[in-house]
C-alpha cells in the first residue's frame, strides 16, 4: 500500500487520468490531493464527479484549494469575481453552463467537506499553500492562508542552505513538521517541471494549469510519475495561459 500525493489539475481530467494509470494506482493506495481541481481546462465539472466516485473506492484526503474556494462563492453564493474569471474562473463559469442543479449541489457539498489540511501519523504536512504562524497550523490567525499563502515557499527558496536547522536564524516553520507538501506556487516560475523540495517544504504544483504536466508522487519512494504537459491534451485550449 502506498501514499500517493498528487499536485494541482486545475480542471485538466484527462491528465489525471494518465498519471493514475500511469503510477498504476490501484484501490490499496491512499490519494493525498492537495487542492484546485478546478480553473483553467475545461472539465472542471468532471473533474469533480471523478473525485466523488473515486472518494467511494479507496481512502482519499482533499485538500482545499484557493480556486476551490473561489468556485464554491461562485456556486453556493452566485459571488462574481472579476479577478477569478481572468485566472481560471472563465473555463469553469462556461462548463458548468451545462451542468444541472442536482450535481451543482453535489459539488457545493464536495467543496464544503475540502480540508484545509491534513496532518498524517508521521508529522508530515499537506496544504494547498502554506501557513504563516511560526507556532504551526493550530494557531494560524486565518484560515483562508491555508489555500493563498506564499510565504512559505517564498522562504524555502530563499533559504541560504548553509544554515544548520539548529541555527538561531533558521525559520522555525521548517522545523515543526518532518515533511511539509504543498501546491499553489508553480516550480514553472523557477524553471522547473518536476517536484522540487526546499528545506522541508516539497512543492507538487508542477504547472499544469499552464504549460506543464500533472504530478503525482509516492510519499515515501519520492518516485514520481507525470502526465503529459496539458496544452498537449487540450490543444483547442488555453488553460490559464
Amino acid at each position: 500500500m502506498r501514499t500517493l500525493i498528487i499536485g494541482d489539475i486545475h480542471g485538466g481530467l484527462r491528465a489525471l487520468h494518465q498519471i493514475l494509470e500511469r503510477a498504476n494506482v490501484t484501490q490499496k493506495d491512499t490519494l493525498i490531493f492537495l487542492g484546485d481541481y478546478v480553473d483553467g481546462w475545461s472539465q472542471s465539472p468532471q473533474v469533480i464527479d471523478f473525485l466523488i466516485e473515486l472518494d467511494k473506492k479507496q481512502n482519499c484526503v482533499f485538500i482545499r484549494g484557493n480556486h476551490d474556494d473561489l468556485l464554491l462563492s461562485w456556486l453556493h453564493e452566485s459571488k462574481d469575481n472579476l479577478l477569478w474569471y481572468k485566472h481560471g474562473g472563465e473555463a469553469t463559469v462556461l462548463a458548468y453552463a451545462k451542468v444541472d442543479d442536482e450535481t451543482k449541489k453535489k459539488h457545493i457539498k464536495f467543496l464544503k467537506s475540502l480540508s484545509n489540511h491534513y496532518l498524517d501519523e508521521k508529522n508530515r504536512l499537506f496544504v494547498h499553500a502554506g501557513f504563516t504562524n511560526m507556532n504551526g497550523i493550530d494557531f494560524e490567525y486565518f484560515p483562508e492562508l491555508f489555500y493563498w499563502d506564499r510565504t512559505l515557499w517564498e522562504t524555502a527558496l530563499a533559504l541560504d542552505k548553509n544554515i544548520k536547522t539548529n541555527d538561531l536564524t533558521y525559520p522555525k516553520r521548517f522545523t515543526l513538521y518532518k515533511e511539509i507538501y504543498i501546491g499553489h506556487t508553480p516550480v514553472t516560475r523557477i524553471g522547473k517541471t518536476i517536484p522540487v523540495q526546499m528545506a522541508t517544504v516539497w512543492n507538487l504544483d508542477t504547472g499544469a494549469a499552464f504549460a506543464g504536466p500533472l504530478t503525482i508522487m509516492d510519499i515515501d519512494s519520492k518516485e514520481f510519475w507525470q502526465s503529459e504537459p496539458l496544452p498537449h491534451l487540450y490543444p483547442n485550449e488555453k488553460g490559464r495561459n
